[in-house]
């Protein structure tokens, strides 16, 4: 659907691997399982709504996957915060993959607007 679109992709699929990542390091080091569940969930499926995006059947249907990935990273982004805050996360460690979530959250809220209809 355009160039943003194709921009999104790889880094939703990188940030899913960072995801599954952190999952098992928080599982298997810090053995923290409630918060790293949610983590996982909501950090996969940004990618995964991304990726249905792409067979969108119309305009409309392409902007509410989006829609949805972009409520998916920012429910990613408080599971981070609150294991940040809660320890679990060094400042290092937030901000690095912090650094990868905010610019996916910058072009999807793009995405979002772009196709939004014109009111």
């Amino acid at each position: 659907m355009g160039i943003k679109e194709s921009i999104i992709n790889p880094k939703t699929d990188d940030f899913a691997l960072r995801i599954v990542k952190l999952y098992k390091f928080l599982t298997k080091e810090k053995k923290e399982f409630v918060l790293s569940n949610q983590l996982l969930r909501s950090g996969t499926s940004i990618g995964a709504n991304v990726t249905e995006a792409e067979y969108a059947i119309s305009r409309a249907d392409f902007r509410a996957k989006m829609s949805i990935a972009l409520k998916e990273a920012a429910e990613t982004e408080y599971w981070l915060t609150l294991l940040y805050k809660s320890e679990y996360l060094t400042k290092k460690e937030y901000d690095s993959i912090y650094s990868d979530l905010s610019p996916i959250i910058k072009i999807l809220i793009s995405i979002v607007k772009s196709t939004s209809p014109k009111e």
